[in-house]
């Protein structure tokens, strides 16, 4: 029987395989990896142009510094949170919709604490020179404050501040809240009216008790001495009163309901011819010019424009006594208890009025003599004791009487008449 003889030949040595590590594997190496000290931090170089693209040159498709994008190597893999890729070096959700790359490849481990810093990219939003994007503002002082003052020293004497000094010229400011203002106190003693005051005031005219008061609204002691500059009396002076014949149909004050204010017809053509005053008329003389009362559009006679204050506060001021007289054209019948209830005893609006003196002047005409003047008063008087007014003239103001100025034309107050 023939031996058979075996021989057995090795095949040659060749170079094994990696082993694929397991999951357990990759996250013991990551582990690993975290607890090694951090490595010193790395400046980042700004990135170089980029190289015009190669076909078949992988080294020069992208620029330096991204080529672990451009290779797809361990680095570009890697997340931020050191889990793996998937297998096609992808993240899910993660690629940037201009470049088609993942944004982890664009971050590079410098060290920082565990940091990770992005790199400049080829596409300059990290260009050399430029400060970055959230980098802190200037510091720049603030110029609208004054400047401090330095703080003294412990012992040292203390800095004199400046103290305000009243000045010597100019009254002390009275304290008393009860006590008159100073305009107020100049009309109640007939020196001019309230408004004239506040001007004569802001004019340096007016002294209290020796010194210069040119502060409105200051209040003064009822005893106070008070005296008028030359120059406020020559202003005063200066001022005129007009009397003027007003014609039916025209309004005392403003325009109203379409009516024409009597204020127009004082032009120097409608000066009466018979004037026995020598004051020449100047447009200045229009200036303030204001009616010392009311008449009604439907009532004729005697009306007072003044520029005087003090005119004004005698004629129509709530303490005015001055006497102000009526003819009344009248209808109806008027018995003697009606006649004494035009004297005294009525009331309009739920006031009494004042007394009057109101008589016959012919059959159908009575005078009325009043001390005050309610709207359409007259009017409204006659009425209630069953009389209807048919015409209505103003004849005298004071002592100063209409006269024979005819309708619609006017005069100056003289000096020697008064109201």
């Amino acid at each position: 029987m023939a031996r058979i003889t075996l021989k057995v030949t090795r095949p040659p040595a060749t170079t094994a395989a990696p082993k694929a590590l397991s999951s357990r594997a990759k996250r013991a190496q990551l582990q690993n990896q975290r607890h090694k000290p951090p490595a010193p931090a790395v400046a980042v170089a700004p990135a170089p142009a980029a190289l015009p693209r190669v076909s078949g040159d992988p080294a020069r498709t992208a620029p330096r510094g991204e080529g672990d994008r451009a290779t797809g190597s361990p680095a570009a893999k890697r997340s931020r949170r050191g889990k793996p890729l998937p297998a096609d070096g992808k993240r899910r959700g993660a690629t940037t919709p201009a470049s088609g790359t993942t944004r982890g490849a664009d971050r590079a481990k410098a060290g920082d604490g565990g940091r990770e810093k992005r790199a400049p990219d080829a596409r300059g939003k990290a260009a050399e020179g430029a400060a970055p994007q959230h980098a802190r503002a200037e510091y720049r002082p603030r110029t609208d404050r004054g400047k401090r003052r330095p703080a003294e020293a412990p012992g040292a004497p203390a800095t004199p501040r400046a103290v305000a000094v009243p000045d010597a010229n100019r009254p002390p400011r009275h304290e008393k809240p009860d006590d008159p203002r100073l305009s107020k106190r100049m009309s109640e003693m007939g020196l001019c009216s309230r408004r004239e005051a506040d001007e004569w005031i802001e004019n340096g005219w007016v002294k209290v008790d020796g010194k210069v008061v040119d502060v409105l609204g200051m209040r003064v002691s009822p005893f106070a001495r008070i005296e008028i500059a030359r120059a406020a009396t020559q202003h005063q002076s200066e001022q005129v009163t007009i009397l003027l014949n007003k014609p039916i149909g025209y309004v005392s004050g403003q325009a109203e309901d379409g009516h024409t204010p009597a204020s127009v017809l004082i032009r120097p053509e409608n000066r009466w011819s018979d004037d026995p005053s020598a004051t020449q008329f100047k447009p200045g003389h229009l200036r303030g010019l204001a009616p010392a009362g009311r008449l009604d559009v439907d009532s004729t006679g005697l009306i007072v424009f003044t520029q005087d204050g003090r005119v004004a506060k005698r004629l129509i001021g709530s303490h005015s006594e001055v006497e102000k007289e009526y003819l009344v054209r009248v209808e109806g019948t008027l018995d003697d208890a009606g006649m004494k209830l035009l004297q005294h005893g009525l009331e309009l609006d739920g006031v009494k009025l004042r007394p009057a003196r109101v008589s016959w002047q012919n059959e159908d005409q009575l005078r009325f003599v009043l001390r005050e003047g309610r709207k359409r008063q007259i009017r409204r008087m006659c009425e209630l004791v069953g009389l209807t007014v048919t015409g209505l003239k103003r004849v005298r103001s004071g002592s100063v009487s209409l006269g024979p100025l005819p309708v619609g034309q006017w005069r100056y107050l003289r000096g020697d008449e008064q109201f």
